[in-house]
């Protein structure tokens, strides 16, 4: 019964994936950039495309990796945002976008995070890349571990800025670049930093202005990162929210700032203008009965649930919840007891597993013994 129901949902969801495909607005038109990439960071579909493997240098958005490495250090407990972090002489060298750190100067965490997501300072990238891995070459070789398990196949890290004077091979793709987006979005601190217009660090003594000008002027922006070098054109992954959905629009290799912001506004209004998603929150069924157990019932539990939609047809998504009648002892904790299921206009687009949220032991005879004497002294 297991293998079926995984069979019957496997299917289902190739004929969701299908009818998404099938009815996605036509995007007749084209891009001024080397390659692009539109996600919805909920549900992860890509919506628009464009050369999106094609490996390309990144320039500074480079630096989302970086950053999503050290918002796992502070969420692992190996840096604090309150920590004070020492300058070294090579991160107080660095060169292009920078915030003029000295060595030996100190600086918390927090503080120098906001300065790499709105100053994009490359001093303040290398000195938390060496408080979290020691070092630069630790730190990217971290990068590029990482960059596998997200499934980058198109990416090679060489430093943790996106300076390439020096580099042979540090690319990666849009596609690319819109995973290790969405795995940033996942730690929501940086949206505390992504999507301030300026602000200022050393008490006010020295003025930080957003290099990405979409957060001030794009309704619903809320970052993510910049980046421009003469090898790598300029380039952008711009997020924003709207109306409970959240876009990743990647813009590599265009010609000048204002040509890529044109493009990535042109691909969140696409989006926006052309897809929804419906949300369902997680939660309970109540109790299912339970046969031959130490326990009646076990409660069912199931998950939160987010369907990407064409425009307005959220509103048309119904849910059903079958959770089987009983089950039989024993049951193990995330058992299988039901299935949640979403429909549009009554037509089946997945389903959902409802499963138990403890475990029930099978009664043995003495329980039975205890419960019959029980019940013959209540009598």
């Amino acid at each position: 019964m297991k293998i079926l129901r995984t069979i019957t949902a496997l299917f289902i969801a190739f004929l969701l994936t299908f009818s998404v495909a099938a009815a996605a607005p036509d995007t007749a038109f084209d891009l001024n950039c080397k390659s692009a990439v539109l996600m919805e960071a909920s549900t992860g579909p890509v919506l628009y495309e464009k050369n999106a493997d094609e490996p390309l240098p990144p320039a500074s958005v480079t630096k989302i990796m970086t950053l999503l490495l050290i918002m796992e250090a502070i969420d692992g407990g190996s840096i604090g945002l309150d920590d004070s972090v020492q300058v070294s002489e090579r991160a107080a060298s660095m060169g292009g976008s920078q915030v003029f750190l000295e060595p030996g100067e100190s600086m918390a965490a927090e503080e120098l995070i906001k300065c790499i997501v709105i100053a994009s300072a490359n001093d303040a990238a290398l000195t938390m890349a060496e408080a979290v891995a020691g070092s630069e070459e630790s730190f990217v070789s971290r990068m590029n571990e990482r960059a596998r398990e997200l499934g980058m196949k198109n990416t090679n890290f060489e430093n943790v800025t996106g300076l390439d004077d020096n580099t042979t091979s540090h690319v990666t793709s849009a596609r690319d670049i819109a995973l290790m987006s969405r795995e940033l979005m996942k730690h929501e601190k940086i949206f505390e930093f992504s999507t301030v217009w300026m602000d200022s660090i050393r008490n006010g003594e020295f003025g930080l202005t957003n290099t990405n000008r979409l957060i001030r002027f794009y309704k619903g922006a809320t970052g993510l990162k910049t980046g421009s070098t003469s090898k790598a054109g300029f380039c952008i992954s711009a997020t924003a929210k709207r109306d409970g959905m959240h876009l990743i629009a990647v813009i590599m290799g265009a010609e000048s700032r204002d040509k890529r912001n044109e493009a990535a506004k042109t691909l969140l209004d696409y989006g926006f203008a052309n897809y929804s998603v419906y949300g369902n929150k997680s939660g309970s069924v109540g109790k299912i009965r339970v046969t031959a157990g130490v326990k009646k019932s076990v409660e069912g539990l199931y998950n939160e649930k987010k369907l990407l939609t064409g425009k307005g047809r959220d509103k048309k998504i119904t849910v059903e919840y079958l959770p089987d009648e009983s089950v039989s002892a024993p049951v193990h904790k995330g058992d299988l007891v039901g299935k949640v299921r979403y429909l549009d206009d009554g037509k089946v687009l997945c389903e959902d597993d409802i499963l138990a949220a403890d475990d029930v032991e099978k009664i043995g005879f003495f329980g039975i013994f205890r419960k019959m004497l029980g019940g013959f002294l209540l009598n």
